[in-house]
């Protein structure tokens, strides 16, 4: 490959489950030995949290299993990452529609697909928003991100024929 494939992961503010999507595929991506491949990033359709660490209890969260999220910064999506990425994955129909809204010549839709549509149990494609409930909503985020990043990177890695140097 002449670049690495860029993945971007989007949700709402870029502090739950976007930055979790993020750091799960990085490690597993790194574990992999394919981190020359694959880029990764992450945004929200949203401003509020520009600059800011994920929330905590995704953090905390993530820890618990592994993954480091504390050296990430919230961003905003912005309509030159259409054509900057390869695959864009929103983390709900919402996030979806947002994006496709700043494709206005409908040049760049092929790119834009919900994140669970790789996922093996995708439910109603949505990955649920856990900011306003409690610990547990962040554990189930967790383990749809976990399983659907699986499923993510062996199906890049086979499109891609990727294979670690």
């Amino acid at each position: 490959m002449s670049r690495p494939v860029r993945v971007l992961f989007v949700c709402l503010g870029n502090i739950c489950r976007s930055p979790v999507a993020e750091g799960v595929f990085r490690q597993k991506v790194r574990d992999a030995g394919l981190d020359d491949f694959i880029e990764i990033d992450s945004a929200g359709t949203g401003a509020w949290h520009v600059g800011n660490p994920p929330d905590r209890r995704m953090t905390a969260t993530a820890k618990h299993h592994g993954v480091d999220l504390l050296w990430q910064r919230a961003r905003q999506f912005v309509d030159t990452d259409l054509a900057d990425f390869d695959h864009i994955l929103p983390m709900d129909k919402s996030n979806l529609h947002d994006i496709l809204y700043l494709d206005e010549g409908n040049d760049f839709g092929q790119r834009v697909t919900l994140f669970r549509q790789w996922d093996p149990e995708p439910g109603t494609y949505d990955v649920p928003d856990p900011y306003y409930g409690g610990d547990a909503g962040f554990e189930e985020v967790y383990s749809i991100v976990d399983r659907t990043t699986d499923a993510l990177l062996k199906g890049l890695a086979a499109h891609y024929d990727l294979e670690p140097d």
